[in-house]
């Protein structure tokens, strides 16, 4: 490197190759060596006819210098790709792929302009490192706060030896074991900041072609739709010939349904997710075959349950219509279950329930996020805890696709100076089995209204003009960001929306005090309400996306709703 690091990389040559060749660069800091498929990958790029290079980054493993996730990415890459672009067996022509970090790496020198530079193929990644820590305002604990623990050190540290039970969360790490410098960085940042922006990379100008690729169930698919929206706005003339293209396959960060074929009790096309897709679009850009890639539709994305892809010019794709599902109150006294239709509420009575951080749910407690499509066992033991309200929609006479981003507006008060609401749609099967289809949060800060946080990562938190009579807390919109998802209801089964205020270790616990968990050690139970009347609509809103012509056989929805 320029300042005299030096960086260590594997090289994958075709068999039998005499002339210099197009170059795949991988960087990543996983352990070229030791993680399992980097080997793999290296050896599918050379049998494709490409020469292929794994590289350590800087403080990983056999690199040398000190590990700053982001940091030197921009530097690095640019002077790997002049070394790489040297070397005689390299044409000069490269491309950069990876998953993960991976594609960060892509993205700090992507808009950089280098002259070798081809094409990349960012996928499951984050461009934007504060949405991916602090989704909705609260700390993504068992995903970017316990890589930090893994990841501070040349070679990973042991993740079990990290307990999301600790409080306050700045001495999780010692408790650990070992010190961690990113840890504390990130727990104890919880407002965006100048620490945040330096390591922001989701204002690059793209310069080159680039495949965006994730799946309805990785953790950072809202990372990877952002930068696809991003890459597109900001390409430039290229952005016209369709080379920002974005595929949403039915997958999660280890692609797990690749191999097990399902997502939860779902069938999905195992192939739906292949890297012949990266490599279709490498031979376009990198190898200049006319192989039609440029006149695929700029974004593709699989529906699950359908067993199709939608594809259109943009995201949300065009034509796609927005409908709410209004929360209704529980009715009959004792009865668990509230209702959700098209109907808006008139005058009813609200529905409450105490948030104790001592009890928080605990869904993912020992399941792993990155391998999400397969952890989707029956969520009716959570929906029986007296802390998480459900409301359902009758059996649906017909299918309902819904394809698009997703979200969940509440109107809520709360006890506590600051505490959490969560909001999770799931489809249940006619034997009464519920299974999560995508999930989010929202944190607020104080009594002042000052969630700003909140908004930074995604949510929309903010004070209503009002309150209502009999209730001292003040009332709160809330706009709860599920993300997004391409999912058909099946005909029998039911839509639901579970509201609660944990959803523990994916986000760490609020304490209830208005201050970060990072410093608190307890806190107390709050009061929380929802309301759903006239003058607080809190609703869900769905994505329904345009007819097709086989959608006749299937009608997807009153329209007219």
């Amino acid at each position: 490197m320029r300042d005299g690091v030096a960086l260590s990389a594997h090289v994958f040559h075709p068999a039998g190759a005499t002339e210099p060749l197009p170059a795949v660069l991988i960087r990543q800091p996983y352990g070229k060596d030791d993680h399992p498929y980097l080997h793999a990958r290296g050896v599918y790029w050379a049998r494709k006819g490409y020469v292929c290079v794994v590289q350590d980054v800087r403080g990983k493993y056999a690199s040398q210098g000190r590990w700053e996730p982001v940091v030197n990415e921009a530097d690095d890459g640019w002077d790997t790709l002049d070394w790489l672009a040297g070397q005689p067996w390299c044409n000069g022509d490269i491309g950069m792929a990876g998953e993960s970090y991976h594609g960060l790496t892509q993205w700090a020198v992507a808009g950089s302009g280098h002259p070798n530079l081809r094409c990349v193929a960012p996928g499951d990644t984050f461009p934007d490192l504060y949405r991916a820590v602090y989704p909705g305002g609260a700390f993504a604990l068992m995903t970017m706060g316990e890589w930090a623990y893994e990841m501070d050190a040349r070679r990973l540290r042991n993740r079990f030896r990290f307990d999301p039970w600790s409080l306050p969360l700045t001495g999780a790490c010692g408790q650990a074991g070992a010190a961690s410098p990113t840890f504390g960085e990130f727990v104890g940042r919880s407002r965006r900041d100048g620490f945040w922006r330096h390591r922001d990379l989701s204002h690059t100008r793209f310069s080159v072609p680039g495949l965006h690729w994730s799946g309805w169930y990785d953790v950072m698919l809202d990372g990877s739709l952002a930068g696809w929206r991003a890459a597109a706005d900001r390409h430039g003339a290229a952005a016209d010939a369709g080379v920002q293209q974005l595929v949403i396959a039915p997958t999660d960060h280890g692609l797990t349904p690749t191999r097990s074929g399902l997502v939860g009790r779902i069938p999905v096309e195992r192939n739906a997710w292949s890297f012949d897709r990266v490599q279709r679009f490498f031979e376009r850009w990198l190898r200049g075959v006319r192989n039609g890639v440029e006149r695929d539709p700029a974004v593709q994305v699989y529906v699950v349950g359908a067993g199709r892809w939608r594809s259109g010019a943009a995201w949300p794709l065009p034509g796609t219509e927005l409908v709410r599902y209004f929360l209704h109150a529980r009715g009959a006294a004792g009865a668990r279950e509230g209702s959700l239709s098209p109907e808006a509420p008139t005058d009813e009575p609200v529905d409450r329930f105490s948030y104790d951080p001592d009890a928080p749910v605990t869904y993912w407690l020992g399941r792993s996020l990155w391998d999400l499509a397969g952890e989707l066992d029956d969520r009716r033991p959570l929906e029986a805890r007296p802390d998480v309200l459900v409301y359902s929609t009758p059996p649906l006479a017909t299918g309902l696709e819904v394809v698009g981003p997703l979200t969940a507006t509440l109107y809520v008060s709360s006890s506590a100076p600051g505490t959490d609401f969560t909001a999770a749609l799931v489809d249940v099967f006619p034997d009464g089995y519920a299974q999560l289809v995508q999930e989010g949060i929202v944190r607020l800060w104080g009594p002042d209204g000052d969630d700003r946080a909140a908004s930074d990562a995604g949510g929309v938190a903010r004070a209503v003009d009002h309150t209502v009579r009999g209730d001292a807390d003040p009332v709160r919109e809330v706009v709860v960001d599920l993300c997004a998802t391409g999912h058909l209801f099946a005909a029998g089964h039911r839509l639901r929306l579970e509201v609660s205020s944990s959803d523990f270790p994916r986000f760490d616990r609020n304490l209830n005090t208005g201050r970060t968990s990072g410093t608190d050690e307890h806190g107390a139970v709050a009061r929380q309400t929802v309301y759903h009347d006239r003058r607080h609509p809190s609703h869900l809103t769905l994505p329904l996306p345009p007819r097709e012509a086989d959608d006749d056989a299937t009608p997807l929805v009153d329209r007219r709703r």
